[in-house]
């Protein structure tokens, strides 16, 4: 590849599917209280939002609620001690990582999953042994959509932001890629991808499936050795 050195991936709905684990943890805590379980799929399209998309959709509870630190942290809990029983990494994501090192490429994750719960369930699936930088939501003192953790990402992989492409299925993700300086790529195949316009997160490219990123790789080698 010329130019591009490296990719770095959002990680839920981009990488992996953590929806059914996510929504389990919040379904655990409406049975604590006597409330019936909901269907998983209630929870997808908001998985990404984590313990506020959880809270919000089995007790319609938003962040000003009296309740709501104590309830997040029971939700942080129930999450903590099972992240791994459901959550599957997406159709085509392996052949992709594989695909990167046999090009030479090095990868990594940047989430806004904090640390607590990214580092535990990233040395749970083997697939992240061979991802060179994982940078969490609390890594740096912004999240995303602020662009510091890909910095920092870029940084650990001792490359400059430009080297490296980001892909997530979040608008907050494209935003944190253009403001790194970084190629982004939108995921249409995550959380929001189904209902949400993408073509309004001005992402450089878009890809319906994980092994599309290699299309996106190769149109810019071709377009940067034009």
């Amino acid at each position: 590849m010329t130019r591009v050195r490296a990719v770095l991936f959002d990680l839920d709905g981009t990488l992996i599917d953590s929806a059914p684990d996510l929504g389990a943890a919040a379904n655990r805590l409406r049975v604590r209280r006597g409330l019936a379980e909901l269907p998983l799929d209630d929870y997808r399209s908001m998985a990404g939002a984590g313990a506020r998309g959880m809270l919000g959709v089995a007790f319609g509870m938003t962040p000003d609620h009296a309740d709501y630190e104590t309830m997040r942290e029971e939700f942080f809990v129930s999450y903590e001690g099972s992240m791994v029983e459901h959550t599957r990494i997406f159709e085509g994501v392996p052949e992709l990582v594989r695909a990167l090192g046999q090009a030479g490429l090095a990868w990594g994750v940047v989430t806004n999953k904090a640390e607590r719960f990214t580092l535990p369930l990233t040395r749970q699936m083997p697939l992240f042994d061979s991802a060179a930088a994982i940078v969490s939501g609390d890594t740096t003192p912004h999240p995303k959509p602020h662009p510091a953790p890909l910095l920092e990402a870029a940084r650990r992989l001792g490359l400059v932001a430009s080297d490296c492409i980001y892909v997530g299925d979040d608008e907050r993700d494209i935003v944190a890629g253009r403001a790194a300086g970084m190629p982004t790529v939108a995921a249409t195949y995550g959380y929001l991808g189904a209902r949400a316009d993408t073509a309004h997160w001005r992402a450089d490219a878009s890809v319906d499936r994980p092994l599309d990123v290699l299309r996106v790789l190769a149109d810019l080698k071709a377009e940067q050795t034009a």
